[in-house]
């Protein structure tokens, strides 16, 4: 009968453990779900070149850098991996602004 109180024991002591890994999981699963990672930081807004896929971020109030323009409006990409994320992957806008199938590199 000894034995029976010491599983007993044991398995009051490993409650708080179980818990607390419990709760490691689970807050892991909500953070996960719930964090979209941004393409560009906050006080920043995103380009995207002409001619390629390539993008960069560009401060406010600040104009594209030579050979990057402004995502047409309503196609913008706002985070990794989003609808117009993944869409750009495969277009791109010529030098006359007209959205074209990205050339395969």
């Amino acid at each position: 009968m000894p034995s029976t109180n010491r599983v007993h024991t044991m398995s009051r002591m490993m409650r708080p453990v179980w818990g607390l890994a419990l709760a490691g999981v689970v807050g892991a699963m909500l953070v996960g779900c719930s964090a979209e990672e941004a393409i560009c930081e906050d006080g920043e807004y995103t380009v995207m070149s002409v001619g390629g896929t390539g993008g960069a971020c560009v401060s406010n109030g600040e104009e594209p850098p030579k050979g990057y323009v402004r995502y047409p409006k309503g196609k913008v990409p706002e985070h990794v991996d989003d609808k117009w994320d993944v869409y750009w992957d495969t277009h791109t806008v010529d030098k006359n602004g007209d959205i074209v199938d990205a050339p395969a590199f």
